[in-house]
């Protein structure tokens, strides 16, 4: 069974080197286009071959790929500082608050296990935020760097369409600009979605942007909405000492994870006292004294309660952000929820002007962007592109973390597909034990007949490196048994993914 993926990979690599099978190498949508083909400036044109509206992980990526194609670019951002929300108020600063705060959390409740003590520890909160800061400033500065190394054109400004070939860019610095372009890509990403009847002031009721920038450690924190973004700021504020409430309409956290995982990481959040109450929504909000009063009601009716706080986080999801690119005015398709429609091209019904990231739909995550990135314009410069949505690993970067990819139990038993789980607890592997930081497990589905894999998933400190063996397992339809009869380097956490899959198709060594 194991030598079979390898038959697989030659055949997948066959594939992606024939244009005439690409069918099955793209995503589809229910909008299906053919753009027209379109010709390459000059080198000394004014025009450019690609033109891409946004600097986020989506946008920069295709610009610098774009140029290495050889592909004449300007990148169009907003913002002025490159990047998108990911690195300047997303990924990247909730993870280095992430991580400074762990780390205050483990030397004040773990560091004495370990024969580490002292007198006492403090957050000195100023120096974290400065950390993130600087961790932000390095990468977007870095970014522009590879700019220059590949010659991509850098315009910091508002863009918004004149036609299907021209941007008008109001620039930071108060001037006004024609960008002129054969192909133009938008990828302006997402903005924070707001809720009906709150405020957001971004000092007592706060976006996520807002919660990155706390002057002070809030006593009471309510987040509202128990995501992927909620649970990892919670989780910030909480380990540096306020109490966290996550208030959730649904009957469960982070409802795209796999029932049996999200069980027990709500448990594991819950021993690091998080409080949440499901199945409520928020029905009205009290700025007027010192801090802020919700009053909350069961999601299906009934008697309310007030809910006080220092703090509100509003964490409900992202949409789209196309404001003021006037999409209607060259007649761009969106869905009834702003999404702009492609085809497998990335191709709008606009010829010439085509759209990735969080703009269209899709899993909203930076690495699906600039995956969409990459292979917009590698389909614009003749080449073909390739994304599996349906194989993008997501990630909550708690702690534990809690990283899947593909399917879980319950879509599987939806599709109505024989299945088999094999399973291993990170309390019987070795390297988890000798760091004392044991909690979670590796959970793997795999199609009982032929034992190819259809989903992994992980909830375990350092889950997020982890998944990677099994995105890399199911692109290429690897058996579980191929991923059991690979040497796993020992000792180490990534053992335990093989254990689980020697518990698929047969049984573990080591439980």
């Amino acid at each position: 069974m194991a030598l079979a993926s390898f038959a697989r990979r030659k055949a997948y690599l066959f594939l992606s080197r024939n244009p005439s099978n690409s069918s099955s190498l793209v995503f589809n949508y229910s909008h299906s286009l053919t753009p027209s083909s379109r010709g390459f400036a000059s080198s000394g044109s004014d025009e450019n071959d690609v033109v891409v509206i946004g600097g986020g992980p989506g946008g920069y990526v295709a610009a610098i790929k774009a140029a290495q194609l050889g592909l004449k670019t300007t990148c169009i951002e907003k913002r002025g500082a490159l990047g998108g929300t990911c690195l300047n108020v997303g990924c990247i600063p909730s993870k280095a608050l992430l991580h400074s705060s762990h780390m205050y959390y483990e030397a004040k409740h773990a560091f004495a296990n370990h024969g580490v003590k002292f007198s006492s520890v403090e957050v000195d909160l100023p120096a974290m935020l400065a950390q993130k800061d600087k961790a932000v400033t390095n990468l977007t500065r870095g970014i522009e760097g590879l700019f220059k190394k590949n010659k991509v054109n850098y315009v910091k400004g508002y863009g918004k369409f004149i036609s299907p070939s021209e941007v008008s860019v109001d620039t930071i610095d108060g001037d006004n600009t024609i960008v002129k372009g054969k192909n133009i890509i938008i990828a302006t990403g997402s903005d924070v979605k707001s809720l009906p009847g709150i405020t957001i002031d971004e000092k007592r009721i706060v976006s996520s942007t807002g919660a990155l920038a706390l002057s002070e450690v809030p006593k009471k924190l309510v987040v509202i909405g128990a995501g992927y973004i909620g649970l990892e700021m919670g989780s910030v504020w909480g380990r540096l000492g306020s109490e966290v409430t996550v208030v959730e309409f649904a009957p469960d956290i982070v409802p795209t994870m796999d029932g049996e995982i999200r069980k027990q990481f709500q448990r594991a959040l819950e021993k690091q006292e998080m409080k949440f109450m499901l199945k409520t929504k928020v029905v009205g909000v009290d700025t007027s004294g010192d801090g802020v009063k919700l009053t909350l009601e069961p999601a299906a009716g009934g008697d309310q309660t007030i809910l006080e706080a220092d703090v509100v986080l509003v964490s409900a999801g992202r949409i789209p952000f196309t404001a003021g690119l006037d999409l209607e005015k060259i007649g761009v398709e969106t869905d009834k929820i702003g999404r702009i429609l492609v085809n497998e091209r990335f191709a709008t019904n606009v010829s010439g002007v085509f759209a990735i990231g969080d703009v269209i739909p899709g899993p909203m995550l930076a690495h699906k962007a600039e995956e969409d990135g990459f292979a917009c314009v590698e389909f614009i410069a003749g080449k073909i592109g390739h994304v599996d949505y349906d194989k993008v690993p997501g990630v909550v970067y708690t702690h534990p973390e809690v990283a899947s990819v593909g399917k879980t139990e319950e879509q599987v038993k939806t599709l109505g597909v024989d299945y088999r789980v094999g399973k291993f607890p990170f309390l019987a592997n070795s390297r988890a034990k000798a760091i004392d930081d044991a909690e979670g497990l590796v959970k793997i589905l795999a199609e009982k007949e032929t034992d190819k894999i259809l989903g992994v998933h992980i909830m375990a400190p350092n889950a997020g490196e982890l998944i990677h063996e099994a995105v890399i397992a199911l692109q290429y339809d690897a058996a579980s048994e191929d991923i059991a009869r690979v040497c796993h380097a020992h000792p180490t956490m990534s053992e335990a993914l093989k254990e689980a899959a020697m518990a698929t198709y047969d049984k573990p060594i080591h439980i």
